[in-house]
């Protein structure tokens, strides 16, 4: 079995500071044996714009955000998804929210940019988020070959379209890994539901890695970083705050799941509507 560790923050407006605080966090997880391990969304940068991520914009393969992570997983021996970080796009008003894993020898191994953005206005009315104007959307799935298994890849907002869980599986999916900045509202409401949602149809393991707690930007966000297995069990949890949460991934369990409870394989994709009933 290997052990993962999900890493929960309240990033703020200082990159420095926030890179100190995930330094010591992914210490912490290391020091708990963790193999691989997943930051949040924007561990580096939250503000109360969007567009402040252009400010720290990266080519990719290069800058110091992409130098850190390397740096950790050479330093730990161990696999970083580094939750999610804004590298340069081609339109120079907008950058792309990659999601980027490094492994052990400090390589970028796979790059998800994010699919689904966040543009809603919260049923409250006080809150209103509009991604697009400053993230441009990624247009590709990404499955990974990992020590802990095949690693699939997405970002807070995709949570909500099962469909692209889906294609993960197709490409052979068995672990997901999702960093996260859901909103207070929206977390409270539906988090865990669509985590242990996603863990049940696609008989997979999660690894949620949230933003939890108040934010220097004024934001709140909902933490509650899970690691779920494919039963839709929550192995353990962090309801709010900073700090590390850790699970052993038992690729048996897995195995044995889906032999004996192969919905994966029962599904019909050609039924088409029935007729309608004459009146």
């Amino acid at each position: 079995m290997k052990k993962v560790a999900a890493i929960q923050m309240a990033s703020g407006s200082n990159v420095a500071a926030n890179l100190l605080e995930a330094e010591r966090l992914i210490t912490q997880a290391a020091a708990e044996k963790a193999n691989l391990i997943v930051l949040p969304e924007n561990f580096a940068l939250i503000d109360k714009e969007d567009h402040a991520l252009l400010n720290i914009a990266e080519d990719y393969n290069s800058g110091p955000l992409q130098k850190f992570l390397s740096q950790q997983a050479v330093k730990h021996k161990l696999w970083i998804v580094g939750g999610t970080i804004p590298l340069k796009s081609s339109n120079p008003k907008k950058i792309r929210a990659a999601s980027l894993l490094f492994n052990d020898e400090g390589q970028c191994i796979a790059r998800y940019d994010k699919l689904h953005l966040f543009d809603v206005s919260l049923p409250s009315g006080n809150e209103k988020y509009c991604e697009s104007s400053a993230i441009e959307s990624g247009e590709k799935t990404v499955v990974v070959d990992t020590p802990i298994g095949r690693l699939g890849l997405a970002v807070c907002y995709d949570l909500r379209f099962p469909e692209l869980f889906r294609c993960l599986v197709d490409e052979g999916m068995e672990v997901l890994v999702l960093p996260s900045a859901f909103t207070a509202i929206t977390g409270k409401a539906h988090w865990e539901s669509l985590l242990r949602a996603r863990a049940i149809e696609n008989l997979c393991y999660v690894i949620a890695a949230g933003q939890g707690g108040f934010h220097t930007s004024g934001r709140t966000t909902h933490g509650d970083s899970m690691i779920v297995d494919p039963w839709g069990t929550i192995l353990t949890r962090l309801p709010r705050g900073a700090g590390v949460i850790t699970a052993e991934l038992d690729p048996e369990r897995l195995n044995s799941t889906r032999r004996n409870f192969p919905t994966i394989n029962h599904r019909r994709i050609d039924c088409k509507l029935a007729p309608k009933y004459p009146t």
